[in-house]
């Protein structure tokens, strides 16, 4: 691992106290610690894992989708929009992320769609009223 890698460690073993330790870049730890948690237990890890193992995955996931915003945003900046497409593209090669992603976009759409629908129909019971 890197100097910095080992550099999170020791702070979190210091500051296992606080559940929100601030890094350097001023980002919040912790924030996603129970999340992980839950999620952990359900890819096959301990019911209560490790503090020192949910910060590092914590601070890998958020590296990750860090890394992929800023990646996103600078294609996004040469048209002066950052759109859907944009994350898209940069999961293009992964095809169970892009297939996982474009099946969220797609329920996301249903549920608009019927809340419409619902609203359509509220409103015509109102107007009967």
């Amino acid at each position: 691992m890197s100097n910095s890698a080992a550099g999170l460690s020791s702070k979190s073993k210091a500051g296992s106290s606080q559940p929100y330790e601030t890094t350097s870049s001023k980002r919040k730890r912790g924030v996603f610690q129970k999340d992980l948690q839950h999620m952990m237990y359900g890819f096959g890890d301990d019911a209560n894992p490790l503090p020192e193992t949910v910060a590092l995955v914590e601070d890998i996931v958020v590296e990750y989708v860090t890394d992929l915003a800023h990646n996103a945003q600078d294609i996004g900046s040469k048209r002066g929009k950052l759109l859907v497409d944009d994350f898209l593209y940069q999961i293009r090669k992964d095809f169970p992320k892009l297939n996982r992603c474009t099946e969220l976009l797609s329920m996301q759409e249903e549920l608009k769609q019927a809340r419409k629908a619902f609203e359509v129909d509220e409103e015509k019971l109102a107007s009967i009223e």
